[in-house]
């Protein structure tokens, strides 16, 4: 599918387990389901938020397969392709593009880091083995490496380039990120708490985890934005701050599957280091669901 245009909100799929540990297929089916039945614009696979970390690499094919082939075509599909070895990246970049993903998400080198040029060689040379749209995303606070002005710069030129995700909570970032964005070149924002503020920077949306529960409100908060009622935006993003500060309360994706499993939607299910989240956790998570309506 073309996603030329895209913009609005782009869930940041989590990765269901059933009991034993295995992938939940069934339970992914209808997590994507709720996403299209809720207006959600683009599906991100393997993300973060997607636990690919944890996850082999023939699970990550299946993950995506499967998405790719529920979706089927109704909404652009993103694969997540990072690693820290660009040939790694390489390697699964292709498969997913095999696999029928509408573009990829491209993250920096964690934990090698590299200096300015090794970043800029790892992105262009993964780029330049696919030929689908490509987000790179700037997440230091995960990474341990940010994605400099003057690479960004040299990498918003690059034609498979497509957007940023810029996950730094930095709004000095954002606001010097924003001065290379173009019609081929987005910005969405990596952070639930300020999508408002960086589309007001010219963002075209987010690439969210808080729509994972709320995919219908994040859509239109960001239709709200794009359409010129900003003043419905904002009040969609305070209205709803205590809900996305406990979506963050513990290290992600812990919360949000804990509010999924709350929901009713899948088990409550992780692999190690990821662990069940705390009891203050929970009952923060459990009043912030209950006060926008989520839970009864």
């Amino acid at each position: 599918m073309d996603m030329t245009n895209l913009s609005g909100s782009i869930v940041a799929l989590v990765t269901p387990f059933a009991p034993d540990g295995s992938i939940d297929f069934a339970a992914l089916e209808q997590l994507v389901d709720f996403q299209l039945e809720n207006g959600t614009d683009g599906i991100l696979v393997l993300g973060t938020t997607g636990e690919s970390s944890t996850m082999t690499d023939a699970e990550d094919l299946e993950v995506a397969r499967c998405v790719v082939e529920r979706v089927a075509g109704r909404v652009p599909v993103i694969g997540g392709a990072g690693s820290n070895a660009t040939f790694e990246s390489e390697r699964k970049a292709k498969a997913l593009v095999d696999l029928g993903v509408d573009g990829l998400l491209l993250i920096t080198p964690y934990y090698n880091k590299s200096n300015e040029e090794g970043i800029y060689q790892h992105f262009t040379t993964v780029m330049d083995q696919v030929d689908v749209p490509c987000i790179l995303y700037n997440i230091p606070g995960r990474t341990g490496c940010s994605i400099s002005e003057k690479n960004l710069a040299r990498l918003s030129r690059h034609p498979n380039a497509w957007g940023l995700k810029e996950a730094s909570g930095s709004i000095e970032y954002a606001t010097m990120a924003a001065r290379y964005l173009s019609d081929d070149f987005r910005m969405f924002s990596g952070n639930d708490d300020i999508v408002v503020p960086l589309m007001s920077l010219g963002a075209r949306g987010v690439i969210s985890v808080w729509a994972d529960v709320a995919p219908a409100t994040v859509h239109k908060m960001c239709a709200d934005f794009l359409a010129g009622d900003v003043a419905a935006a904002r009040a969609a993003q305070l209205d709803n701050l205590e809900l996305v500060h406990a979506l963050f309360c513990e290290v992600n994706p812990i919360p949000v599957k804990c509010a999924l499993a709350e929901m009713g939607m899948i088990e409550e299910v992780y692999r190690l280091p990821l662990c069940p989240i705390s009891d203050a956790g929970r009952a923060r998570l459990t009043a912030a669901l209950r006060e926008v309506g989520l839970l009864g």
